[in-house]
């Protein structure tokens, strides 16, 4: 399959813009889904194109709004006209249900306090409760009666609305999912694309970009999306554990599998629950679930076991992150296993300088304001500058439609940007890109790219910080040589290593030529302190000689949070 619906999304001038989009998805599922679709879901897609428009456009506003019920009163919308009509074939159809049996908490959720009071007046003048109280109070004091479930003519003959409950949600849920490949999407993308909010790069897409290839992956996401929601909802951990899907032949559920494990353990070592803790970040087997794992066993005074999974992961060339705090924790564990300590590397000394500024104020437009000049400008560039360099110059490989990477046409960037093989299957294709550092051409390369693609999502580069003026002077004082190393840098851990970079930029245009045109400054304010991806990031441009100063600054004497 080489083709796929083209991409159209309604203006918004037309008032069925929503119903538009939403057609959209459907045909680009059925066309590209197809084998991964249950019958009652092609029967969806299938009797959704019969419907007349009016019905159709009134159930995507449902679709598309909180919940599963609805009043009927609120779902009054121009376009549509008549809301009795146009619901009577989605009732018929089994889609909306239009008496349906709503429990005590759905009836308070949809009544509003005078409505309660009406619909209950007989129990809450049988409870003894004043006319003044409260939803909290009637609620409370009507337990028993609120335990049970029953249509809102049954709760209040009198009622001059009606309830529908929407039966299709889980369907419209898992068609969304298949399109955009998470839950985390969904249907304002459109409408942020039509408002020209979000541009996105156009990619290809084949067979082999779908987000799914089994219909069991489908069911595992949503299993792992719905465990993640009781989660935040306060279920206990340990019954959540229990149905945690197994490990999947699909690397990037693998991911999310891993970190839901990830939050099961941090939960259970939140509440005390140790063991449990461990045995989730041990089948997480995950970077941070290792360290996790590691931090808990040397809480519970378990050094051996702790020692030995140290060990093991040493040996298994961890990430920067990963070997720092391991840098930490095995010498304490060879302290308490009173074995030979090896002497700790010395930190790299750092550039230090101290600056006094009238405050408060924003640290870093202070530190800026102080040292720039008309020939040695200063600019904001945290985590911005350099990654925004690296995602011009690379963006072939970033945006390369490779299989798992594009599902659809609303990506910031590839789906599969943090898993580990992310680099290996574009090794060839970034070192084409960087290969322009050695030639000489990556300036070029890059106004090109800043040029063509300039307002484009990408999950490098944010443009309002990038602007030409800045473009041209990091082109001109930046060495190519130390745009590789951080590049490389980057490409060995893109999740941790695009953070902790310093929060300033001073170019020097007109500096000898044997003297640094530029140097990156790291600003810290009274009681801040440097973060481990910013020490690490500090002992990396030692090491490769590239300008960096770290300035601590401490508000005057007398400005007002010194007084």
């Amino acid at each position: 399959m080489n083709s796929a619906p083209a991409v159209v999304t309604a203006s918004l001038d037309d008032p069925f813009y929503y119903l538009t989009n939403f057609r959209f998805v459907l045909a680009w599922v059925g066309e590209r889904h197809t084998d991964l679709l249950a019958p009652d879901e092609l029967t969806f897609l299938n009797r959704f194109a019969t419907l007349p428009r009016a019905s159709q456009a009134l159930l995507v506003r449902m679709v598309m709004r909180k919940g599963e019920l609805f009043r009927v009163s609120k779902l009054n919308y121009a376009e549509i006209g008549d809301t009795a009509t146009a619901l009577a074939p989605l009732v018929a159809l089994g889609w909306v249900t239009d008496a349906p049996a709503l429990s005590g908490e759905e009836l308070f959720t949809q009544l509003r306090l005078a409505e309660l009071r009406q619909a209950l007046a007989g129990p809450i003048r049988a409870a003894g409760l004043g006319a003044s109280a409260g939803k909290a109070v009637i609620k409370t004091s009507l337990s028993a009666q609120l335990a049970e479930v029953k249509p809102l003519a049954t709760w209040w003959p009198a009622a001059p609305d009606a309830i529908v409950r929407l039966e299709i949600m889980a369907v419209c849920d898992r068609l969304r999912l298949m399109f955009f490949g998470n839950l985390r999407q969904d249907w304002a993308e459109f409408v942020l694309t039509e408002l020209g909010l979000q541009c996105f790069e156009k990619v290809a897409f084949t067979h082999a970009s779908r987000a799914f290839h089994r219909r069991d992956e489908v069911d595992a996401y949503l299993v792992l999306h719905h465990l993640r929601t009781r989660l935040e909802e306060g279920e206990a951990v340990e019954s959540l554990s229990l149905e945690v899907p197994p490990a999947a032949n699909n690397a990037w559920l693998a991911t999310r599998r891993a970190r839901l494990l990830l939050n099961l353990g941090r939960e259970a070592e939140r509440s005390g629950q140790a063991e449990q803790a461990l045995a989730c970040y041990a089948e997480a087997a995950s970077s941070e679930a290792r360290v996790r794992q590691l931090r808990v066993l040397e809480r519970l005074g378990r050094y051996h076991e702790a020692f030995e999974l140290a060990m093991s992961a040493h040996g298994n060339a961890p990430n920067e992150t990963e070997a720092q705090a391991l840098a930490r924790l095995v010498p304490r564990l060879r302290r308490k296993l009173k074995m030979t300590i090896e002497p700790a590397a010395a930190e790299p000394a750092c550039i230090r300088w101290d600056l006094v500024l009238p405050g408060p104020q924003p640290v870093e437009r202070g530190v800026a304001l102080h040292f720039a000049t008309p020939d040695a400008p200063v600019y904001y560039s945290e985590n911005t500058l350099l990654t925004g360099l690296f995602g011009l110059l690379c963006w072939p490989a970033i945006f390369a439609p490779l299989p798992g990477a594009f599902f659809h046409p609303f990506h910031n960037g590839p789906a599969d940007l943090y898993r580990d093989d992310f680099v290996t299957r574009r090794r060839e294709l970034f070192d084409e890109c960087l290969a322009h550092l050695e030639s000489g051409h990556y300036q070029q390369v890059i106004r090109d790219t800043w040029q063509a693609k300039y307002g484009l999502a990408s999950p490098f580069v944010h443009w309002p910080l990038l602007d030409e003026t800045l473009l041209a002077l990091a082109l001109e004082c930046l060495p190519a040589a130390h745009l590789r190393a951080c590049f490389e840098r980057f490409l060995k851990d893109l999740k941790a290593n695009r953070a902790g970079l310093p929060d300033l930029v001073q170019f020097f245009p007109n500096a000898p030529p044997n003297e640094p045109r530029y140097r990156l400054i790291e600003v810290k304010g009274p009681g801040d302190r440097l973060q481990d991806n910013q020490r690490r990031w500090l002992a990396f441009f030692h090491q490769h000689n590239i300008p960096v100063a770290v300035c601590y600054v401490q508000w005057l004497a007398g400005s007002p949070t010194a007084l």
